[in-house]
């Protein structure tokens, strides 16, 4: 009777552990499947916000970014550097100068020219030959014809501005700017043929929409 009356007083209480066991796992699965909803529904918010901007970032990658890149390389490979340099340097300058020509000196001062030969007709008086010594005053005109080599030992100073074009392409710039453009332009081809709107890759994707 003793173990009747404990069994008793036991069974209210499994009952109601039982009942609030049974209780709380509806509870805990309803709440779980509500925050598996609403993550869901935020997720998929999320992704429908992203999906409206990936052809506007898709756009600005292949435009802005890659193929910037690209054409800005293609365009240093095609550019040409126009620029002036100034020169100023010494130049050696070493010749022998021939000279033979006929010209007109003025003394520029008295000049005496011991043993000459002077012949003179005047007024009775005839001298044919005959040694003397003469002065030649200052400004004297005397015709003389030049013969001689000069030599030319000096140097001349020069300043002078040079115009200077030089095509990269023909420099050891035009190898890496090819290997540059080598290395972009794969991405940016692929992104190209990428469609760049929903209608565009529905029907390309699906078939759906073709015009």
């Amino acid at each position: 009777m003793e173990l009747s009356n404990n069994s008793d007083k036991n069974t209210p209480i499994s009952t109601q552990k039982k009942r609030w066991q049974e209780n709380l796992l509806p509870a805990f699965w309803s709440v779980g499947a509500f925050l598996s909803i609403l993550l869901n529904i935020i997720l998929l918010a999320v992704v429908f916000s992203l999906a409206k901007q990936v052809f506007a970032i898709k756009n600005l990658v292949t435009s802005d970014v890659v193929g910037g890149l690209y054409y800005n390389f293609l365009l240093m490979d095609q550019a040409t550097i126009k620029t002036s340099v100034t020169v100023e340097d010494t130049i050696p300058v070493q010749f022998d100068l021939p000279l033979k020509q006929s010209t007109v000196v003025i003394l520029s001062e008295d000049t005496l020219i011991e043993g000459a030969t002077v012949s003179l007709n005047t007024g009775g008086l005839i001298i044919q030959q005959a040694p003397t010594d003469i002065i030649l005053p200052e400004g004297t005109a005397l015709p003389i014809r030049l013969d001689l080599t000069v030599p030319v030992d000096t140097e001349i100073p020069i300043s002078i501005t040079v115009p200077v074009e030089i095509p990269l392409n023909e420099t050891e710039l035009h190898e890496p700017f090819v290997g540059l453009q080598e290395v972009v332009s794969p991405f940016y081809w692929m992104l190209t043929e990428q469609p760049s709107s929903w209608p565009a890759a529905k029907c390309i994707y699906l078939g759906i929409g073709c015009p």
